[in-house]
């Protein structure tokens, strides 16, 4: 079944198919079981492809899950953010509900400069400390040390939809200079339920740096993360520091820069992240040099 399923493939959070995030996108996944969609993900080779199960009869309300290469995901961003554009394409601009494992996400979608944007409101966000333990396994794995870490950030483990490990670079450098042990990184972010690590670098209040390692869905590093950014406006949100509106640049150093704006989480403890999304045109499964 899966060799006739069509499967579109955008890239999210950029306006140049060079740039962003790469997903899957199967706009109607209603007789696909779980295996054959895990399947799909994993043929497809990028770090999420998003399978719209269901709909509702007026047409802007979906059900939509979300695989991994290696795993199921509750929620991802920039899979989110290309679906809504090719839905978009299709539907006509306007409010979009997904219903996903993590809670109800609406997205809006607009015409900007000529340009089709979504901009998705999280569920609501929290943030608390990284216990001790959690960070010093963390940092082994990254071959981190704690004078590597921005002390006016703490760690935190954050939610958006799905929980990340946020960490604070104290230099541009630290985080460009990424290479970590995967196997380890995968078995510490399994036991506490992570989905990505945020390492991060301030710029300024309106303008970070991020890097995203996505060991547990068996990608090396995602160049752009939507829900991560979208638990970062919760993080940031809890440490009462930053700017309401702030700008997240991710990629780079993978060669696919990518452009996320964020509304830091509202007093409902919403985040909201929104992006462009584009064609790729590719053939085969599609794969990149970041994925195992």
């Amino acid at each position: 079944m899966t060799s006739n399923v069509e499967v579109l493939r955008y890239t999210a959070f950029t306006h140049d198919p060079a740039g962003g995030n790469p997903a899957g996108i199967v706009l109607d996944a209603r007789e696909l079981s779980d295996g054959e969609m895990l399947e799909i993900a994993a043929e497809v080779g990028y770090s999420e492809t998003a399978f719209v199960t269901e709909r509702d009869d007026e047409g802007r309300t979906f059900r939509v899950r979300y695989f991994a290469p290696a795993a199921e995901i509750d929620f991802c961003g920039h899979a989110t953010i290309a679906t809504a554009v090719v839905l978009a394409e299709r539907l006509g601009t306007g409010r979009l509900l997904f219903d996903t494992d993590a809670g109800r996400i609406t997205v809006d979608t607009e015409i900007d400069d000529d340009t089709l944007r979504a901009t998705l409101t999280s569920v609501p966000t929290r943030s608390r400390p990284a216990g001790e333990e959690e960070l010093a396994e963390a940092l082994a794995a990254l071959g981190w040390s704690r004078g590597d870490l921005d002390p006016a950030f703490p760690p935190h483990v954050a939610f958006g939809g799905v929980e990340h490990l946020v960490l604070a670079a104290a230099s541009r450098e630290r985080l460009a200079d990424l290479d970590y042990d995967f196997e380890a990184l995968r078995s510490v972010m399994t036991r506490h339920g992570w989905t990505t690590v945020n390492l991060f670098w301030r710029e300024s209040d309106e303008r970070f740096h991020a890097r995203n390692p996505f060991p547990v869905g068996g990608v090396v590093e995602d160049p752009a993360t939507g829900a991560a950014a979208a638990a970062f406006g919760g993080y940031l949100r809890v440490l009462g520091t930053g700017s309401d509106e702030f700008t997240v640049i991710q990629g780079v150093d993978m060669g696919r820069p990518s452009t996320l704006k964020v509304s830091i989480a509202s007093q409902d403890g919403r985040t909201r992240v929104g992006g462009g999304a584009v064609p790729l045109e590719v053939s085969g499964g599609g794969h990149t040099s970041s994925y195992e």
